[in-house]
């Protein structure tokens, strides 16, 4: 049908016409094939290409968006069928509601910023044109999945998001490390995908009449008629994949290993695309989690889990892109504590709020690098003096990860500390002690970096990407304007985007892509405002004290924690367990053990027994061949005697 009205809990309907939708997802693509198939060869004109298709969707994203607030965060979908075979019914559609307008213009806006960042970091690589084809389908993946109307539209997008990873995580192929991390990003999110894969099947068999679309999926799991444990297994699916996707415990060793492709793409990937994909799943089917306490449990507890281990990891890396690795990690995990504490709201105002800080940070870290060719902190200290425009909005976004006042990343922390104490007091101490860890780790990198004196960066190397950048990293300058007005531009919503929590106006919006409204109100506490603030405050605080003013030794700090420190610079020896025991010894050896036993009784056995076979059936022939006549003569009656019999026996007269 061509279109479809879905009930939801607000009262009007978004007034926007079919082809809008569809370019927003068309344009990126349109950009992917023509710098493919005619500009890959020209760097400027392939870039250019890339921000323009970009743009227009980012322009009719924000189109969807006001109309979608016009209409009181109302739901529209537009449906058409594809397929049919057999009981299985496929319909092609996209759906706007205030979830989909909002990760609309996160995804558009952020992708548009990493282009124009990129045309200056990415000067002089051999695969430019290439670079800006993969991040064109990668945009164009990510609008697919935010738009698409029904699960099995979802998972066609998941996929070619997870592949567009792939290929950009492992841009440089020439670098083993970057192939290894493009191949080990792959597999591992691949593992929660048969989760997803799971469920799919699962709502085909057992679902609302076959059918694959969003909201009847989501009325279907809130009416009371599929058994509890349908509910639980379906949702189960759902988060395998989230976990995958979003790089959750105890599948998130992936997402520190991806800082291996460029910057620009850790800027995407980490802020507003393939990250972002599972908190937008759960989020998307988030009825159907609400229907199973069992699932919400485990969200809940998966996402404390992943933050806590992602913090404790973070404040011992040098790296500072790692750094801002596991944050993403771990800001994730708050996500999804979020979701599984019914805090639907927060959990999507924080990935709101959490997508500008996060790419203005990844990409201060792009011009750190671009500047002194190292990630390595260790190398670097006093950046302050040379780059004070990269330095200034490094701590903007710094300040908005740890939750200060009154940036964005304040209110919609804040927001989920709230929902955790109401759901679970251990929920609620757990996001506390992220967040204190929190502020400490990102200014420790903050204090590393910029202050201090400079200790001269990495010497460059001819053989090396980074080699590209214009001047001497003994001598450390700002980047060109095309990498610092992304930097500026971002620091406005790091600063300014927890004004849509005032006046409630984003959560009317997000709650109307609800079929129901959510049971809590959204409040402020005072007391929760002020604790998270003091525990920020302190946090900072740790850091300034230890690797400003060297009132404590940091050497002496590491070891006063003893194993804890060897257990998180280890990284809870998550990759030890994986590497060495199950792929080493569980895998490797039980398959090659698998091989052996195959070669020694499959292969060698039908070997083996054929000239078995041959020898006992010589033997047996042997006593019949004794050289007299007429034990021959005897056998050759008996045979005609048999043919005869089998004659008569199929022909009777």
């Amino acid at each position: 049908m061509p279109f479809l009205l879905a009930e939801s809990a607000a009262t009007s309907v978004p007034t926007i016409d079919e082809w809008v939708l569809w370019a927003i997802i068309a344009s990126p693509l349109i950009g992917w094939g023509l710098i493919v198939a005619y500009l890959r060869k020209i760097p400027v004109v392939a870039g250019g290409v890339a921000i323009a298709t970009i743009g227009v969707s980012l322009a009719l994203s924000f189109f969807a968006l006001f109309n979608v607030i016009d209409a009181d965060g109302g739901i529209l979908v537009h449906t058409h069928e594809w397929f049919t075979a057999g009981s299985l019914s496929v319909n092609i559609g996209v759906r706007i509601d205030g979830l989909t307008a909002v990760m609309l213009v996160v995804v558009t806006s952020v992708a548009f910023l990493v282009q124009l960042y990129s045309t200056g970091y990415m000067h002089g690589d051999t695969g430019y044109g290439r670079y800006f084809a993969h991040m064109c389908l990668f945009v164009f993946s990510m609008l697919g999945l935010v738009l698409a109307d029904n699960l099995f539209m979802i998972f066609i997008f998941w996929e070619l998001v997870g592949l567009c990873s792939y290929l950009l995580i492992g841009f440089w192929f020439h670098r083993p490390a970057a192939a290894a991390a493009a191949k080990k990003a792959f597999i591992t999110t691949r593992i929660g995908d048969l989760g997803l894969l799971a469920a799919l099947l699962l709502i085909w068999t057992r679902g609302p009449g076959g059918s694959f679309d969003v909201g009847l999926i989501q009325e279907w799991a809130t009416s009371g008629e599929p058994e509890g444990w349908i509910i639980t297994l379906f949702a189960l699916g759902i988060f395998a994949g989230a976990v995958g996707k979003s790089a959750q415990f105890p599948l998130h060793v992936w997402l520190p290993d991806a800082m291996e492709g460029p910057t620009p793409v850790s800027a995407l990937i980490h802020a507003a695309t393939m990250v972002a994909a599972g908190v937008y799943l759960v989020a998307r089917f988030f009825p159907v989690f609400e229907a199973s306490h069992d699932a919400m449990t485990v969200v809940a507890w998966i996402g404390a889990a992943t933050s806590l281990i992602a913090a404790t990891i973070a404040i011992v890396q040098t790296d500072f892109k790692r750094v801002m690795a596991y944050s993403t990690v771990s800001q994730l995990g708050l996500m999804m504590l979020s979701l599984g504490a019914f805090g639907y709201v927060a959990a999507i105002f924080h990935l709101f709020t959490h997508a500008f800080f996060k790419a203005l940070l990844f990409l201060t870290a792009g011009s750190v690098n671009h500047a002194t060719n190292t990630y390595d902190m260790r190398l670097m200290g006093g950046l302050r003096k040379y780059m004070p425009i990269t330095f200034a909005t490094c701590v903007i976004g710094s300040l908005s990860l740890a939750g200060i006042f009154p940036l964005a990343g304040f209110w919609s922390k804040d927001e989920i500390l709230l929902d955790a104490f109401r759901e679970n007091p251990g929920l609620w101490f757990v996001a506390q002690l992220v967040s204190l860890l929190t502020a400490f780790y990102i200014f420790r990198a903050i204090f590393l970096t910029f202050f201090g004196e400079y200790r001269g960066g990495q010497p460059v190397d001819p053989h090396d990407h980074d080699s590209h950048f214009e001047g001497d990293p003994a001598h450390p300058h700002e980047p060109p304007w095309s990498m610092r007005a992304p930097l500026l531009i971002l620091a406005v919503p790091a600063i300014a985007a927890g004004a849509f929590v005032i006046n409630h106006s984003f959560r009317d919006l997000i709650e109307g892509a609800l079929p129901h409204a959510l049971e809590h109100e959204s409040s402020f506490e005072w007391s929760i405002a002020i604790s998270s603030t003091v525990l920020g405050v302190l946090g900072i605080g740790l850091a300034w004290a230890i690797y400003q003013k060297h009132w404590l030794s940091s050497r002496s700090f590491a070891m006063g924690f003893g194993p804890l420190t060897a257990l998180f610079e280890q990284k809870w020896y998550f990759d030890k367990l994986y590497e060495d025991f199950l792929v080493k010894r569980v895998l490797q050896s039980g398959w090659n053990r698998l091989l052996e036993l195959n070669d020694k009784y499959v292969v060698d056995g039908v070997v083996n027994g054929v000239g078995t076979v041959a020898r006992v059936t010589s033997d047996r022939m042997r006593v019949i061949q004794n050289g007299q006549p007429q034990a021959y003569g005897l056998g050759f009656a008996a045979g005609i005697l048999v043919v005869v019999v089998a004659v008569f026996a199929a022909n009777p007269l």
